[in-house]
């Protein structure tokens, strides 16, 4: 078994690790046990009861959070000289077509968000070896395959995140920054939650929710009551 460092040990001290705490006092305790030098990320993780192997089972949507992620995102749109402006005047990073899709194909990927229009799909369609394992394929679901490209780039830069249910049933998303407050964390959290609630598809039986924990980079992670989540 792997020793604790110190700080581990310090963070564990904090709260009762068998414990489980409602979105506000786990939000708390997080910022009490955070000892990164950086503003650590606010991830929150979601044990669903689904079998993401079958295609109705799949959960997959996006919030838009109230608080934002506190994360600088870099968008890239890929449009028709026409939209141009728009996605410029929206603040769009980069902007442009066919020497992007050429830069990406050779490798370049600085980017978080990738926005597109249904008119140019096709020509993405090479870059999947590339988009795909890095989760940069644009998506109608996610709502970043769309012809109102202004007002996607405002949303994402708004805090507009994409979820998806990975093949272990688990939702992880990053959700805000330590340096928010225990308040707007939590709010955050039971925004991607009450979404989720949302999304729970019919053929889904027994417990949807099975477990749900909320860490920031490098703590541990702390347990939520689901009794304290509204619609649970």
């Amino acid at each position: 078994m792997a020793r604790l460092s110190k700080k581990r040990k310090e963070a564990l001290s904090k709260f009762d690790a068998t414990k489980e705490y409602s979105l506000t006092e786990a939000a708390s305790i997080l910022k009490e046990i955070s000892f990164t030098k950086f503003d650590a990320s606010v991830d929150v993780d979601v044990r669903l009861g689904v079998d993401p192997r079958k295609a109705d089972q799949m959960v997959r949507g996006v919030v838009a959070l109230p608080n934002g992620t506190g994360k600088e995102v870099k968008v890239l749109v890929l449009c028709t000289p026409d939209k141009e402006e728009e996605a410029k005047e929206a603040g769009a990073d980069y902007v442009g077509l066919d020497d992007y899709i050429s830069k990406i194909e050779k490798g370049w990927t600085d980017i978080d968000v990738i926005i597109t229009m249904p008119a140019v799909m096709a020509k993405l369609g090479r870059l999947g070896r590339v988009l795909g394992p890095r989760g940069l394929m644009p998506n109608p679901k996610a709502g970043t395959v769309t012809p109102e490209v202004g007002k996607a780039v405002k949303e994402v830069k708004a805090g507009k995140i994409d979820f998806k249910v990975d093949k272990t049933g688990i939702i992880h998303a990053g959700i805000a920054k330590v340096s928010f407050s225990a308040e707007k964390i939590a709010e955050n959290a039971n925004e991607l939650i009450q979404t989720l609630i949302k999304l729970k598809p019919t053929s889904a039986k027994g417990t949807y929710m099975k477990g749900i924990t909320i860490s920031s980079t490098m703590s541990p992670g702390i347990k939520i009551d689901k009794t304290t989540i509204t619609g649970l």
